[in-house]
Order: structure tokens, then sequence, then C-alpha cells
């Protein structure tokens, strides 16, 4: 691997989990946006730029995120299968598990105070659907929520992951002897949002993408001749303000609005991912000679697994005491996301500092 493409795939690591605290801070009342949601709210400047934001152009961070770790992945396939099991189950699971830990603590700890028990209260983020405090849910609901239903929901993606590296070597058989059927399924998992538990098409197309990518040689750091960025921006962007507009306009309910909502979520998914990898060499050149930027994208780990569920608790608290003053939603948008993700990256850095043990241990040994 070239320095280069080592320095961009740290760069899109880094970018796609700090853009996660804005998809995760949106405060729309629809609590779960997937991409055919609707929004049942007036059209305004702060409702249709935090659709925009968190259902719209932030969508191509997961996709990316899952064709990263594919073509990492398919560089150790010479080392064996039991070893290469035995250390994600070091750097995932393990990591799984102390986060959704650290989340049950953190709700606990809020729910001691009443402005802030409060702010639990009204996030609803219980995957459970009881949001009772949790010295009334008992230790038997407080362990199945470790395990199987964590607070801290953006861990479905590292079970997705692991999973997805369980069943590697069936993936590289397929793409071996029959590619075009295999992305061929999974493309059609993903679209129609198929999947059981945490192993989705999501995971499974774009994993197997970035297996692809590796093992083909396919050159990641030039554009392709046939791409054109300025369709690639244009469908990208387009899309993300079309959909936007018609989530506030079609019908819930009607079955062509689950259709028109996904294709247009499609082609923005894959149009940005196109345009972000290869249109903004300069910018990851630049970043990565900066050594702030360097430092910070160090805690890419630490800020995925801390920034939830704090982003979403922070945003009832600010509504809390801001919300008497005009176009508070869209301050709280603007400000909760980025004062939690320099939170993240403070207690990161004196984590790493203090209790390495543990800041080793949570992080899989990433970031050192």
């Amino acid at each position: 691997m070239s320095r280069f493409l080592s320095q961009k795939l740290r760069f899109y690591t880094f970018v796609s989990i700090a853009l996660l605290l804005a998809v995760h801070g949106y405060n729309l009342d629809q609590t779960y946006l997937q991409p055919f949601t609707t929004v049942r709210e007036d059209l305004t400047f702060t409702t249709f730029f935090e659709y925009f934001m968190a259902n719209g152009v932030l969508r191509f961070r997961i996709p990316l995120l899952f064709i990263i770790s594919g073509y990492i992945y398919a560089m150790k396939d010479d080392q064996p299968y039991k070893t290469l099991i035995g250390k994600r189950a070091r750097t995932l699971v393990v990591p799984y598990l102390v986060w959704s830990a650290v989340g049950l603590l953190i709700t606990y700890l809020w729910q001691q105070f009443p402005v802030t028990a409060q702010a639990v209260l009204d996030a609803k983020l219980d995957q459970m659907g009881d949001d009772r405090p949790y010295r009334e849910i008992g230790w038997p609901g407080i362990f199945t929520r470790w395990l199987f239903a964590p607070i801290s929901f953006q861990l479905w993606f590292i079970l997705a992951l692991f999973i997805t590296n369980l069943v590697y070597p069936l993936i590289r058989w397929c793409l071996k002897n029959f590619a075009a059927v295999w992305f061929g399924v999974t493309f059609l998992m993903w679209i129609l949002e198929l999947g059981f538990f945490v192993f989705d098409g999501r995971g499974l197309f774009f994993f197997s993408l970035g297996v692809w990518l590796q093992k083909t040689g396919f050159n990641l750091e030039r554009k392709p001749k046939w791409l054109s960025l300025y369709i690639s921006w244009l469908l990208f962007i387009g899309f993300s303000v079309i959909k936007t507009f018609m989530a506030f306009e079609l019908e819930p309910a009607n079955h062509l609005t689950f259709v028109t909502l996904n294709i247009l979520h499609d082609v923005a998914v894959l149009s940005g991912i196109l345009a972000v990898w290869f249109g903004a060499d300069r910018l990851v050149k630049f970043c990565m000679r900066q050594p702030w930027f360097v430092s910070l994208s160090a805690f890419s780990f630490f800020i995925f697994g801390l920034h939830a569920p704090l982003v979403v608790y922070f945003t009832r608290l600010m509504y809390h005491y801001i919300g008497d003053i005009p176009n508070y939603r869209l301050i709280t948008y603007l400000l909760a996301p980025a004062l939690v993700f320099f939170f993240c990256v403070g207690i990161g850095a004196l984590t790493r500092k203090w209790l390495p043990g543990f800041y080793r241990l949570a992080t899989g040994g990433r970031g050192f």
C-alpha cells in the first residue's frame, strides 16, 4: 500500500466517524431516520437543514467505512482464519462490550439528577422501549441491554462488521467464482433494506466491494477516466436536496414514497462515495500534513465509542437551557455535536495518558 493510499484510508475513516456526530445529533421529531423516512413537521430552514445533513449528504459514511474495512481485511489473507478472527474478537467484540457498558454507566449517572434525568427520558433511546430508570429495570434488564440492546446504538456497526469478518471466506469464494451474481444479490439486499439482526446488505455489499477492489488491484489513488466528478457531485448534492424536499411532501403510508426516497437515497450514496473519495485529494494531502489533524485522527475509534448516547442527551439538555430563545433547535444542532466531539477528544487524550490499559482495551489497540 502506498503512503498516499494509507493517508486516504485514515483520513476518510476519521472524517466518516467525526461526521457521525452530525448524523446522530439531529433533533427532528422523527427520532429514528431511515432512507425512506418522511418528516411530519413543517418545512423550515432548520428542519430542511437537519434532514438534508443527517439523512442526506452524510449518509455515504457508513458504506464508505464498510468499503475501507473490506479493503484492509482482504490484505490479511496470508494469516490463518482462526488468527484473524481471534484478533477481530479482541479489536471488535471486546470494545463492543466496553462501550456498551460505558453507555449504560453514562445513562445511569445522568438518571441521578432531575434535569439530566429528564434529558435521558426525552431522548427515548432505549432499544427495548422501556425508558424507566435503570434502578427500576434491575440487573437482568441491564445485562440484556449490555449484550443485545446497547444504549450506545452506534455499536451495531461493530457487530455487523465482526459478523461480516466471520463469513469472509464465503465472501472471498463468491467473489472469486461468481462475483456478478454475488454483487447482484447483496446490492438488492442493500437497496431493499433486507437483513437479519445486524447482518444486512448495507454492510455485506460494501464490505464485499472493498474486498473486490483490493483483490483486483483497483487503483484507489487516481480518478478513473470514465468517472466525471462534475456529474458525481451533481447527483450527490442534487439528489440529496430533492430527497429532502420530497420527505416533507410525500405521504408516509404510500408504497411509492418508500420506493422514491430509497432510489434517491441509493443514487446519492453511490455518487457521494465516488465524489468524496476521488474529488478531495488536495484536501486529504493538506490535512494529513497538519500535525493537529493527524493527532485528532488517532482518536477516531474513541470518538465512535463515546459520542452516543452523549450527543443525544446533551441535545435534550440544551433544550432545557436555551429552549426559549429563537432558533434554539438550529443552534443546538450546530453546537451539540461540536461540543461532544471535543469532549470525546479531551477524554480520549486523558484516558490514553492516565489509563493506557483501558484505552487499549476500549479501542482494540487503535490510536497509539
